[in-house]
């Protein structure tokens, strides 16, 4: 049974991951004031949809649970609706375990060239594929993706968020010392008020990707629901969550803050896509390579807390259509040899599900695959920030509260007339805005994926 700090550690496992990385070159696009201000507005709006999510855990006039996102929208805006929502969740999570699987590899990388440079010099071409390194993460995700109750190992997400709390710190502990030294803004490393000077659309274009990319590190909303779920009965679920969600995004949005603006006061206009791992810092190079290590340790266990609802809809699925099937629903047990444990007597062993199995190496696979032919930090995620935001952070809580609070036949004019509440109007216009800046961000998140396919060969293990 979960609690308020466990919940807590889940969310920061979910949200500090690939975004915080980012934010230094997000803040440079968008100028001191718009950048920090954009930051905050997206926090603010995810804590308080959050709240209105988190109240829909349960039915608001039977008190029926619902275990997932996709349950709760079908118990409050219907079967068409649970559809849309279940496409575009898979759709976010899937693409969430691709920039996992991309960064992680971009740090295995990172550090492979800290110690090339620390050795040859910061003049050396020191030039790596990321391939090799993003097939081995997708064999170390198989194998993990194996653990029947992984909902179990709350150990891992609570190893996963130490380690984002130590690179955060180590990326902050690093552009602090820059500044300190009094080398920051001037020349190379000069800031402004208006972000980086850039012609006339390509400035937009860089602006929207930005928004798509601090869209991406505020949003958790996809899983919840499944993190409200480990919650003990009592206290009541959604005041325990929403002491969590305070709690995880006031963290994060603290580390974002000092992260992405001591990242542009370091490195200016000229700040680096990956803070850590993109020509960003390379002494001291022992605790760069600390720093990356922490990274890949980190989105090991935030893949799989990302991937498992993946996972279990789909099992859930195949369960339901073919009940009877051996395949499907058997668990055959593993036993170890007692050889390997010196002649002693070999542990219970484990079951193997031959459905789990290839269903989960499959969706790995596919996650890695498309991960090696687009490895592309920033426009990756600004493009799953742009299509994830919007519906699964703002229009489905909002949406569903709406329903739960029968908004609509609260207040009605003369004549008989039913008029929209303040409340109503506010939400809707909520629901507009944010659609018509993940239009934009998804817009330009597009325009910077195809330049860079351009000139990229994809599956090349040499560079």
């Amino acid at each position: 049974a979960g609690t308020v700090w466990t919940a807590s550690a889940h969310i920061i496992t979910a949200i500090i991951g690939s975004g915080v990385l980012s934010l230094a070159w997000g803040i440079a696009q968008l100028g001191w004031i718009a950048g920090p201000a954009t930051l905050l507005l997206f926090s603010s709006i995810t804590y308080y949809t959050s709240r209105l999510l988190s109240d829909c855990y349960r039915h608001h006039s039977t008190g029926k649970r619902n275990y997932t996102y996709m349950e709760a929208v079908n118990a409050y805006l219907g079967r068409r609706m649970e559809w849309a929502c279940g496409i575009v969740q898979c759709v976010m999570l899937c693409g969430a375990t691709i920039g996992y699987a991309i960064t992680a590899s971009i740090s295995m990388v990172a550090i492979r060239k800290s110690d090339c440079l620390h050795k040859r010099g910061h003049a050396a071409s020191c030039k790596f594929s990321t391939n090799l390194y993003l097939v081995g993460m997708g064999v170390a995700e198989v194998v993990v993706s194996q653990i029947p109750n992984f909902h179990k190992l709350a150990w891992l997400s609570v190893l996963a968020a130490i380690m984002s709390f130590l690179y955060a710190s180590i990326g902050l502990g690093l552009a602090v010392a820059r500044v300190a030294s009094g080398t920051w803004g001037k020349g190379e490393t000069s800031s402004s008020l208006t972000g980086v000077e850039a012609n006339g659309m390509d400035k937009i274009w860089r602006m929207c990707t930005a928004i798509g990319d601090m869209a991406f590190a505020c949003s958790y909303s996809a899983i919840l629901i499944e993190i409200q779920d480990t919650l003990r009965s009592t206290p009541a679920e959604n005041k325990v969550m929403k002491k969590a969600s305070g709690v995880a995004v006031s963290v994060s949005t603290v580390f974002y803050l000092l992260c992405g603006c001591f990242g542009y006061a370091a490195f200016g206009n000229r700040a680096p896509g990956n803070m850590l791992s993109a020509s960003g810092f390379y002494e001291p190079f022992w605790l760069i390579d600390l720093a990356n290590v922490c990274i890949v340790i980190h989105l090991v266990g935030a893949f799989q807390v990302t991937a498992q609802p993946v996972f279990m809809r789909f099992e859930a699925w195949a369960s339901n259509k073919w009940p009877d099937s051996e395949f499907v629903t058997k668990e055959y047990r593993i036993r170890l040899p007692a050889a390997i444990f010196g002649g002693k007597s070999a542990p219970a062993g484990f079951t193997v599900n031959p459905l789990r199995l290839v269903g989960r190496t499959a969706l790995v696979t596919a996650a890695t695959v498309v991960a090696m032919a687009v490895p592309f930090f920033n426009d990756v995620l600004a493009l799953l920030g742009a299509v994830s935001y919007w519906p699964l952070t703002v229009y489905f809580p909002v949406e569903m509260h709406i329903a739960q609070s029968k908004l609509i036949r609260r207040s009605s004019g003369g004549g008989g007339r039913r008029r929209p509440p303040a409340n109503w109007i506010g939400l809707q216009l909520l629901n507009l805005v944010c659609l018509v800046v993940a239009i934009a961000a998804a817009c330009g998140a597009i325009r910077g994926l195809s330049h860079s396919l351009l000139a990229y060969k994809p599956f090349m293990f040499e560079q």
